[in-house]
């Protein structure tokens, strides 16, 4: 068997490459017999893929603490906040609980742009449906999962498209071109595409009011439980009763859960969505690329109030370091391809040139910015409605808020309730599903 031989993972049942199956003797005993009696057919010897193995260290991360889930994964994980190409995967980073994905729930995503990526549509496809709602004739194409999605436009490598596919892979994607290693938190949610830049290249809070207001007719039918929004619209002279944060309080009250990015400059300045009462504001913090907490630190990113003083952003997640792929056909893939392509010596200018470039591997990057903060959270608030589909968006949120941790020395007006906890939220979900 050749290393570029595609075999199944025992474990989960996905197509791998030989060459990406892990050995797994540095697992504990207990985690190694438990694996056997869940998977009767799998021997040691048989390996694990790398979503496998990340889903190990979470289990162990579940039942055995943070302390020893830290001298384990400092044991074998290649961690060094100096080199790119080392970079945590979100679910890990987040102590999130492998087995809630987002299964059965939809998260729709307004954004500039988008792009059909291998990490959304195979092995089945996963976005539903795609609407163009940046002029007034809103344009909506709805996809089935045996169908390879393309829409106009899909593959002309605008700037646009490279947005839309960070942030919806940063939630939702399954980390296909890397074996499942790096994806989202709920990499098994569906998606709908919402594309909202006009024809000038602009994004208007008309579109995105338009996009919203299409949700609010036609969101339920498609499960959408979640909205992620990543951009920000213009400045509003009367922050009272202005239509976007109108249409998202109409959303959220019909069930549907919102999460918006608050801005990068590090100013106490919002726009809307992210003045919105009824959305989830979500700032930036830095962990420095590390599993220990002790390093976390605010991000340069926005703040202030919304309507009736409501302080803003709520909730801070990671918003530096957050891994997400390249433009596929991009320049930026090509280079990735051929700096990739020979061994890699530290300090060599091949490797100097990866971390410019932010690359992980040629197919991925890691990325920055409260654009990649939100979808963290939506994708959390997705497998929070996993565990307990009863949950209303005011509930899901009570328990992000109260399960999250302040950042010790910076002012409340910049973090709100602190670093959200992905595996405690839905811990918090699932009792309260369980009461």
């Amino acid at each position: 068997m050749t290393n570029s031989e595609l075999i199944l993972c025992a474990i989960c049942g996905r197509v791998h490459e030989q060459a990406a199956m892990q050995d797994v003797d540095w697992l504990p005993p207990d985690a190694l017999a438990r694996l056997l009696v869940d998977n009767p057919s799998w021997r040691r010897s048989n390996g694990a893929c790398p979503a496998c193995v990340q889903d190990a260290l979470l289990q162990i991360l579940l039942e055995k603490g943070e302390i020893t889930a830290m001298e384990v994964i400092q044991s074998v994980w290649p961690l060094d906040a100096e080199v790119a190409f080392g970079v945590l995967p979100t679910p890990l980073r987040m102590r999130a609980d492998p087995r809630f994905t987002g299964k059965g729930v939809t998260i729709a995503f307004i954004d500039s742009g988008f792009y059909p990526h291998a990490d959304l549509i195979r092995p089945k496809n996963r976005i539903k449906a795609w609407i163009e709602a940046g002029s007034e004739e809103v344009r909506v194409r709805h996809f089935h999962e045996t169908d390879v999605p393309t829409w106009d436009g899909w593959n002309d490598g605008m700037p646009s498209h490279w947005h839309g596919l960070m942030t919806s892979t940063s939630a939702a994607g399954n980390g296909w071109r890397s074996h499942g290693f790096y994806r989202g938190i709920a990499c098994d949610a569906d998606l709908v595409l919402i594309q909202v830049i006009d024809a000038e290249g602009h994004i208007t809070n008309e579109s995105i009011t338009r996009a919203l207001h299409w949700l609010e007719l036609h969101g339920a039918a498609l499960g959408v439980r979640v909205v992620n929004l990543s951009l920000g619209g213009d400045p509003v002279t009367r922050l009272a009763d202005n239509p976007i944060d109108s249409a998202i309080q109409r959303l959220v009250k019909s069930g549907i859960a919102v999460t918006a990015a608050a801005g990068n400059s590090g100013e106490r300045r919002l726009t809307p969505p992210a003045t919105a009462p009824e959305a989830l504001t979500v700032g930036g913090l830095d962990d420095h690329n590390l599993f220990d907490r002790t390093h976390l630190e605010m991000w340069h990113s926005n703040y202030g109030k919304g309507i009736g003083g409501v302080i803003k952003p709520e909730v801070v997640a990671p918003s530096i370091w957050v891994v997400a792929p390249v433009l596929p056909g991009s320049q930026v893939e090509r280079d990735g391809v051929e700096l990739f392509s020979k061994r890699i010596y530290e300090g060599s200018p091949r490797a100097q040139e990866i971390a410019t470039r932010k690359l992980v591997t040629p197919f991925y990057q890691h990325v920055d910015g409260t654009s990649f903060a939100a979808p963290i959270v939506a994708s959390i608030l997705a497998c929070m409605f996993e565990a307990n589909p009863a949950l209303t968006p005011y509930q899901a949120y009570d328990i992000l808020l109260h399960t999250a941790h302040r950042i010790p020395g910076v002012p409340v007006e910049r973090q709100g309730y602190g670093a959200v906890e992905a595996g405690k939220a839905v811990a918090a979900a699932l009792a309260e599903r369980d009461s």
